[in-house]
């Protein structure tokens, strides 16, 4: 079925109402399963302000301006070890049963370090001993194709490494946990619930709402810093740096670049993104108002966007996703700058199960982002039609319809705007939680004009 450019309006799907929120018996089955899984005496999770997606899946708190260690261990012990900044914004955590130590070592330099400095000191108080055995999750981890000790091989700084190896003693078990979490199938935060998908659409909605008044709103003569006050920011915490880049034709567009005073033209390539916990949106195209040439690279780039939605449901491999993308891609003469897909999280990117050859399967409960970005485009020319759903089977589906029916009702719209308007119908599992699912305007001059399959 052909692909073309029609004027299509954004559903209004209402306001927001009530912001989902964990339940701290969420947090506690969580924490639970991950000691469980990992099946050693502790486990032991690092957080900094950058990389703290696994410390806030199980806790609810992640630190700020500083480190912080969350220690779970015997008989249900629950500790944060933070610095001075942070020890008292643990009174956010959801996690009931938490006692929190200040090691002042985590705390910015400078500051007072007279009362707690030696984190040693605070991991025996916490209860960790010679000979106890811990799992030690850090930020990433690496294969086994990375390094031949992979599971000794920690994303953790290495005092703290350290200082855990002589709490238990270097003979005893230190092992990285990290996949417990994060690994692209089975990780506890690759798989969600449902309090988490209602609080990743609540984020994915005022995301994508926010970067679409960019792209609407966008005029010739804008700066890059007027053009992007268009979000309305109203302080979401973010994932991501907020993105806008502007070139002239003949000019290479540097998509993770932050605005500037630049001045925009018509005919300008213009790429914009934003990211909230659990979110991110972002569009690229051209600041004018038709351009027949870019068109046609648009309209192949749309096809394999539909390729994606449409092969893209519970049960299929990874690699049969990689594989059915990049296909669509190459008949175009284009390719996918990075994985065509990837599992999101409180971090714009978690891990992703889309890469050759892979047999890890999407399943129910996971948040992903459908992030195809084509190359190489010409010099001046950019695409890209960023957005979140999630994979849910029926008993997913129905817990979501109970449980939270505004997102149900939401979803439910979406997927008939996408099918009625877009002509795209999606498989019963897939859920769109962007506000502007697959809503792809090239020329940003003509924002209501967007490519659809007739």
């Amino acid at each position: 079925m052909p692909i073309t450019l029609a004027p299509v309006a954004l559903p209004d799907l209402g306001p927001l109402l009530t912001q989902p929120q964990i339940p701290s018996a969420t947090y506690a089955a969580r924490a639970d399963a991950a000691l469980q899984a990992a099946g050693t005496d502790w486990l032991v999770v690092y957080a900094d302000r950058e990389h703290f997606g696994n410390i806030m899946h199980l806790s609810g708190f992640e630190p700020r301006f500083e480190e912080a260690l969350l220690l779970l261990g015997p008989g249900g012990r629950r500790v944060i070890i933070t610095g001075n900044e942070s020890e008292s914004y643990t009174a956010i955590a959801g996690l009931g049963g938490i006692e929190v130590l200040r090691a002042q070592t985590f705390s910015l330099m400078g500051q007072d370090r007279s009362q707690n400095p030696r984190l040693s000191d605070r991991l025996r108080d916490a209860g960790i001993k010679a000979g106890d055995s811990i799992g030690l999750v850090g930020w990433k981890y690496l294969s086994a194709e990375e390094d031949d000790e992979c599971a000794q091989s920690f994303f953790v700084p290495h005092f703290i490494v350290n200082a855990l190896g002589r709490s238990i003693g270097h003979s005893a078990q230190l092992i990285d946990a990290t996949p417990v979490l994060m690994h692209p199938e089975t990780g506890h935060r690759a798989i969600v619930d449902v309090d988490q998908l209602a609080a990743f659409e609540w984020a994915a909605v005022r995301c994508s709402q926010a970067l679409f008044r960019v792209v609407a709103g966008v005029r010739v003569g804008d700066t890059e810093f007027e053009a992007l006050g268009r979000l309305g920011y109203e302080g979401d915490p973010v994932n991501v740096h907020t993105m806008f880049a502007s070139v002239s034709e003949g000019e290479n567009i540097i998509g993770l670049r932050s605005p500037t005073a630049r001045r925009l033209k018509k005919g300008d390539g213009v790429t914009t993104a934003l990211g909230y916990w659990g979110a991110l949106s972002s569009r690229a195209g051209l600041l004018t108002d038709h351009d027949e040439a870019f068109l046609t690279p648009a309209k192949a780039y749309f096809e394999a966007l539909i390729t994606w939605y449409e092969t893209a449901h519970i049960g299929v491999t990874g690699g049969d996703l990689f594989s059915a993308v990049t296909e669509k891609l190459k008949s175009a003469g284009l390719k996918s700058a990075l994985n065509p897909g990837h599992l999101g999280s409180h971090e714009e990117w978690l891990h992703s199960p889309v890469r050759p050859g892979s047999i890890e399967r999407l399943r129910s409960g996971m948040p992903f982002q459908v992030d195809v970005i084509p190359v190489p485009m010409p010099a001046g020319w950019a695409l890209n039609c960023e957005d979140m759903v999630a994979f849910a089977d029926a008993k997913l589906r129905e817990e979501i319809r109970q449980r939270y029916p505004d997102m149900h009702a939401r979803i439910a719209a979406r997927r008939r705007f996408m099918s009625d308007k877009l002509g795209v119908a999606l498989s019963d599992d897939i859920l769109p939680l962007s506000s502007t699912p697959l809503y792809l305007p090239p020329f940003w001059l003509q924002s209501d004009k967007v490519l659809v399959r007739e």
